[in-house]
């Protein structure tokens, strides 16, 4: 899907469910063998949930349960703590469930509502994923200490190993071909066991535009929220990672950013190379920034004309307090920032709080970070005097 057919759907949609209101759905079906039983009908929250409604199934197996949402809820229909399914009811749908009392929460029937269907379509693929796995780690426990065992676990582990992957491709490319349904927020977080601790899906870039399309028309969706909050998440991560990693491949060499100043010129961090260069990140409305910048007026018009630079990055957003802070604390070096919290430069850099710094040497080489006070000091001598 081209970025620009996926920014045509977000405005369909937004116009489509912006107005959209709580209308009322039903629950309907039949349930053999379940005669008399009460059933029950839960929301399900990120951490909790909520009965909804309940209602007796009638001689005939027969039942019926309403209720309201203006956008598709996830719910638990239980027969028991332990046999229950899960359903992706939108509003103004009528859901029909046809199924056995024995194995409810393993077969049953679902019309009227697509995210159910594609529910339930993920749900059978993981246990049939989940069973075959099964079956080969007791057929490895039975075999263990078989004259036979050596050669046959290699074909055990290739078939294992298969089986996974096949697992991983169902659950990425559904998340790749349905941004926009909730039914991938359940396939994002499926798990191969209860022990697991990674998802089986291990695409960010698939999360990240689901997250993305998910969020554009649910943003009320405490799933969706939470999907988008741990998107956030991993993509700091992984960047904090390649950074880790860059730094350790490429000698320390920093990574570029491009911001503007104030006056909306763009400055490259690679212009200045060939001299020593203090990377800043700091913000107007912190303190504790503030209260540096003395320090670093101090440091700066000592050793500027030795060949020392600052570039310093604002993580603020907004500019009049920004351009305000400059002037007030008398910086007159470089100092850069897009009033939309510098975000890419930030995460590059892995900063997680301000103010924070590192020090670059003529070749835009890390040569210490952190550095404050006197620590500051004694590392410009070092390169400087």
């Amino acid at each position: 899907m081209t970025y620009r057919v996926l920014f045509f759907l977000v405005a369909v949609l937004l116009v489509l469910g912006g107005c959209k209101k709580e209308e009322g759905f039903t629950i309907r079906g039949k349930i053999t063998h379940a005669e008399d039983q009460t059933i029950v009908l839960e929301e399900l929250h990120t951490t909790s949930l909520k009965k909804i409604a309940e209602t007796k199934i009638n001689k005939k197996g027969e039942f019926e349960l309403s209720a309201m949402t203006g956008i598709p809820t996830f719910y638990l229909l239980k027969l028991s703590d332990q046999n229950f399914i899960t359903l992706l009811v939108d509003s103004a749908e009528t859901v029909t469930i046809e199924a056995d009392a024995a194995n409810f929460y393993r077969e049953y029937n679902v019309d009227g509502s697509p995210g159910s269907a594609q529910v339930k379509m993920l749900d059978t693929k993981l246990k049939d994923t989940r069973h075959k796995l099964d079956s080969l780690q007791s057929l490895d426990n039975l075999y263990a200490g078989n004259p036979e065992y050596d050669n046959v676990r290699p074909l055990w582990e290739e078939e294992y190993d298969k089986i996974v992957e096949e697992q991983v491709e169902f659950s990425t490319n559904f998340v790749r071909e349905n941004p926009f349904s909730m039914a991938s927020v359940l396939a994002l977080y499926q798990k191969f066991s209860n022990e697991d601790e990674s998802y089986i899906v291990s695409d960010l870039q698939a999360m990240k535009t689901a997250a993305s399309a998910l969020n554009s028309i649910y943003p009320k969706s405490e799933q969706v929220q939470a999907l988008y909050n741990n998107t956030l998440q991993f993509v700091r991560q992984q960047q904090s990672a390649e950074m880790r990693k860059f730094i350790q491949e490429q000698g320390d060499n920093s990574p570029e950013i491009v911001l503007p100043d104030p006056d909306g010129n763009d400055v490259a961090l690679s212009s200045l190379r060939g001299k020593v260069v203090l990377l800043q990140f700091w913000a107007a409305v912190d303190r504790g920034s503030r209260i540096q910048n003395p320090v670093l007026v101090e440091a700066y018009n000592k050793y500027k004309r030795k060949g020392f630079e600052i570039y310093q990055v604002s993580v603020d957003v907004n500019r009049a307090e920004w351009v305000d802070a400059i002037d007030q604390d008398k910086l007159s070096w470089i100092n850069v920032g897009d009033m939309e919290g510098s975000k890419l430069a930030a995460a590059v850099y892995n900063v997680q709080s301000v103010p924070y710094n590192y020090l670059l040497d003529e070749e835009g080489k890390i040569v210490a970070k952190n550095l404050k006070g006197p620590a500051l000091n004694k590392a410009l001598s070092q390169l400087l005097d």
